[in-house]
Parts: structure tokens; sequence; C-alpha cells
């Protein structure tokens, strides 16, 4: 009998009741050291009293009244996200798939607007992660991901990740825009080179193109700049945000400037959920603390320290530990093919570290950015025993 529960998950027999910081209990009452943030979503951890105050006491007030009327905590967040970065208007939505699918929409809409409708293909990355709905399928391209849903949605090209050359020989006259992700994550922490980034802002100017960047998993502070594309010293034309940009509340949203923005006029996009009072709210609290002076300083400052414990642990365990990668809180280590991934994470359970399996046989890292440093070193004490448990014995290295 199937489930109650549609089965699209492999879900580990681990059910949390309560959280504080970076820290979970399950129902058995055991502690976990939570790196893995909900995949990178619980941006102020667990339990934070000021995220979790704000959303209680809006949700004491309204929590949805629809965008038929004005919402002023989405007023203000937006205000707060043009303030801080690149952008001169923000679309709220509830999730880094819709972000990302009405970030292509103002791509292509832009370019319909400025006379060139023909214009509305996307060069995309291998290796690249940005949703589950169809169009973003199609956009990640993925053959797994992509199976059994029928044929591809038109206008996405793929080229190998980093390579100038490719970028270049893929635009066309029916090119609208490159869409990248500054880390991809799911792709195996790959950060991309600062200057394949100034390069591609600068292709994008050359042809006319919009820059798009999926910023759903590195942004609100996870690299420790409010956006990853920060550390390049670019802007966007428009960018996707979503996952800790609510701390662990859905919401999404896209930043653009106002030549892409002005063309999605009434009528052109919406949502139902999007941009409401409760997770905007909530998408203010986070602003609250992240924005806070020295925060982002923190958070570098521990994710450097976290960087080079990983190199340490790879030249401990270099039969598990093929080498380290990604940028601020967002890191993987590399695996030796003869090490799964999904057994890493399943022996960091048990060993009381939750973790995030990503491609390229890599485990990610991603905790929540209020990580101290005796945090730190107690998930790389977590991770030295996790490599003791998959490190092969003498009789095994013997028999190869």
């Amino acid at each position: 009998m199937i489930p109650a529960l549609m089965p699209t998950y492999n879900r580990a027999d681990l059910a949390f009741e309560r959280g504080e910081g970076a820290w979970l209990w399950n129902s058995d009452g055991r502690r976990f050291l939570d790196f893995g943030a909900g995949i990178a979503t619980s941006s102020l951890g667990h339990g934070h009293p000021h995220l979790t105050k704000v959303i209680a006491e809006q949700a004491a007030k309204v929590m949805h009244v629809s965008n038929l009327y004005r919402v002023p905590q989405a007023e203000e967040l937006a205000a707060r996200h043009v303030a801080a970065s690149f952008a001169d208007s923000v679309f709220f939505c509830n999730s880094g798939a819709e972000a990302n699918e009405g970030m292509v929409k103002a791509v292509r809409k832009y370019h319909a607007e400025t006379g060139h409708p023909e214009r509305f293909h996307m060069i995309c990355f291998e290796g690249a992660f940005h949703g589950r709905t169809l169009a973003m399928l199609s956009a990640t391209g993925n053959a797994k991901y992509l199976a059994g849903f029928g044929p591809p949605v038109q206008g996405f090209d793929h080229v190998p990740f980093g390579n100038m050359n490719a970028v270049r020989d893929a635009i066309g006259p029916q090119t609208a825009g490159i869409m990248i992700e500054p880390v991809q994550g799911e792709g195996g922490v790959r950060p991309a080179d600062l200057r394949f980034l100034r390069e591609l802002r600068a292709v994008c100017d050359e042809y006319g193109l919009l820059l798009a960047l999926d910023e759903v998993q590195t942004g609100m502070g996870r690299s420790g700049k409010l956006w990853a594309h920060q550390w390049a010293g670019i802007e966007p034309d428009v960018m996707s945000s979503a996952k800790g940009i609510g701390g662990g509340f859905p919401l999404g949203a896209i930043l653009a400037k106002e030549k892409v923005a002005k063309h999605l006029k009434p009528g052109t996009h919406g949502t139902t959920y999007g941009g409401g009072p409760l997770a905007c709210a909530a998408g203010n609290a986070v602003l609250d603390v992240v924005l806070a002076p020295g925060f982002l300083d923190q958070v570098d400052g521990v994710a450097r320290l976290l960087w080079r414990g990983l190199l340490d642990l790879a030249q401990k365990h270099p039969t598990v530990i093929e080498g380290v990668q990604g940028a601020g809180l967002l890191l993987g280590l590399k695996l030796r093919p003869e090490v799964n991934n999904g057994e890493m994470q399943a022996a960091a359970v048990v060993e009381g570290l939750l973790t995030v399996a990503a491609g390229m046989n890599v485990l990610r890292l991603a905790p929540p950015l209020i990580i101290t440093e005796a945090e730190v070193a107690e998930a790389l004490r977590l991770l030295d025993r996790t490599c003791l448990r998959l490190t092969p014995s003498a009789s095994q290295v013997a028999a190869k």
C-alpha cells in the first residue's frame, strides 16, 4: 500500500521535535548538530528568539490577505532589499523554483518589450540546479530529473561550467541571457571563478544580454557577503533568492534593475501567497539580524575557520576525502570514488552530525549562519569520527 504521504523522498528515519540554534533534538531526545540547515534554509538556526517572536506576533494579527491589497510588510521588505543591493524593484513569491521561473519570464519579457521577441533562449550550465517545475527542470538540464516528464521546455542551452569559450560559442540571435549560480549547490558545491563571473557580466554587456543570477542557495549572507556575486564586484540585471531569505519560512524573491522590472506590468505575473504579511514579517526579521553591524564579518570569519579545519581533515583522511570546495558557509567535501556520499551522510548521522549529499559525490555542509567557533570545532570532531568509520581497513587495502 502506498503511504498517505506521497513517497517522493527517501527520508532518513529521523523526526525532530525541537531545535535551538544549530542543534536539533529528535523524538528519542538525542541531540544533533545541524550542518544542513534544512538545505541552506534555516539561516538563523532553530528557535531564533527575534524571528520566532516576529512570526508569532504577525500570525496573531493577520497572515494572508492576497495581493489584491497593499501589504505594508512586503513594501518595507522590498525597500530594504533595494537599499542593500543592486536592485530597483522586488517581486516576492514562495520558493526558489518560482523565483527562477519568474526571473526567466522577466528576461524574456524584457526582450519582447524592447523589440526582440525572438530572444528567449537562456544559456545555462552543466551541473546546475534551478528547481523542479517543468521549465526549471529544463533549465537544470539533468536527464535524470527530466525522465518521464515529456519533452523539455524550449529555450535553455547548456554549456560546461566555467568555460568562457563555450559561452561565446553558444550566443546566437535567439539568446536572451545567461543564468548561473555563483556556487552550484546541488551540482557539487562548485564555485564559479570570480574572473568567470566578471567575464559573464562583460559578455552580456557586449551582446545586449541580461545576466540572471540564481542566488537561491548562495544568498542572504551565506557567502560572507549579503550576495555571493558581490565577491566578484559585479551586478546582475536580475536575481533570484529564496531559502535563507525567510529563515525557514517559505519566501522567495526576484530582485531586478528598473530596466527589467518595469516590463512586468499588472497581469503579466502573479502569486496568491507570495509577499504575504507573515512571510514578509519573517523576511524583515531575518534582515534585522543579517544586516546588523558585524554579523556578516562574523559569518566570514567562522566560514574561514571551518574551511581551514576541513583542509586539515582532508589531509588527515586522504583515503576518504579528495578535496574541499565551495565558498563561505556553503562548503563541500569531495569524496574519493570508493567512498559514497550517501554512506558518509548516514555515518555522520550516527555520530550526531546532519549534512546534505550533493552531486559529483560531494558531502555538503551548509550550517546556520549563527554557528560559533565552538560548534565548528565540534563539527570537525564529528567529521573526523565519521571519516574513521569510512577509512578502509588494512585488509581491504591489501585485497585491492
